[in-house]
């Protein structure tokens, strides 16, 4: 199991968690912590015993963003992984979900800030929950800056685009409450609270077909920006082999069995 200075990895039944592990610094993200990262991406695609991933921040903070000395190599914290970096000059992007996607569910649980580069790489996970305090925002622009992760792209995508505006051309903060009116988490829930939520989701997941569930995520995400025809083509050449699958005549063979009162006949 890898894992970095700047970030943890450890196992939850069939849920690979990430933490990123920087709490003096808000966990703002550093080269160790973007390698660490990509690793875990890498490592829960290529693990057929993970089923879903977790990503949260230690000490009470998710990610404010970018540390700029630290990527630029002022000082030597993540001296050791400047290699990595020059092998593969995307890297940053891939740990950062911009150029890459995992296969497996992505779930965010946030405390405290996820600003600036934060909220770029909550756009890149597929369900998100905060706790109440949580603090939301693409600062970029305050400080004459582009806001280069992909939320200018997938921002309005994923909320109303007055409200994607608004967040990037303002640099203000949202609280987590205002996120979630605007469709950018799914959940609210008490302070120190979110990780325990994300979990609670992971173990759903975790339960279904995992052949389905990775088909599912393709699917939804290969389809949306094509016409109502097309996706539906695309899904259907997707969907249908999952029914071959040993997962499905297992699932349907348990669910005849087992199926509940409201789906037998009277």
């Amino acid at each position: 199991m890898g894992g970095t200075e700047h970030l943890t990895v450890r196992r939850e039944g069939a849920t690979l968690v990430l933490t990123l592990n920087r709490p003096d610094a808000r966990n703002a993200l550093s080269l160790s912590m973007l390698v660490g990262l990509y690793d875990g991406w890498l490592e829960a695609d290529e693990d057929d015993e993970v089923r879903s991933i977790v990503l949260t921040g230690a000490g009470g903070a998710f990610c404010a963003g970018m540390d700029l000395k630290a990527l630029a190599g002022q000082g030597m914290e993540g001296e050791q992984h400047r290699d990595r970096l020059k092998a593969d000059p995307d890297l940053h992007w891939k740990a950062m979900l911009r150029h890459h996607r995992p296969r497996k569910p992505v779930i965010a649980a946030v405390e405290g800030y996820c600003v600036a580069g934060g909220t770029e790489i909550l756009q890149g996970t597929d369900i998100r929950v905060a706790g109440e305090s949580a603090t939301f925002g693409l600062f970029e622009v305050k400080h004459g800056l582009f806001p280069i992760g992909g939320s200018t792209v997938r921002l309005q995508r994923q909320i109303p685009r007055t409200h994607a505006l608004e967040m990037l051309l303002t640099g203000r903060p949202y609280t987590a409450r205002e996120a979630a009116g605007i469709g950018l988490i799914g959940h609210v829930v008490p302070d120190g609270m979110a990780l325990d939520k994300a979990l609670e989701i992971a173990e759903r997941i975790n339960a279904c077909g995992p052949l389905a569930v990775e088909a599912v995520k393709a699917s939804v995400y290969e389809t949306a920006e094509m016409t109502e025809t097309d996706g539906l083509a695309a899904e259907l050449k997707r969907g249908w082999p999952i029914f071959d699958t040993a997962d499905a005549k297992e699932g349907t063979r348990a669910f005849a069995e087992k199926r509940p009162p409201e789906y037998k006949r009277a």
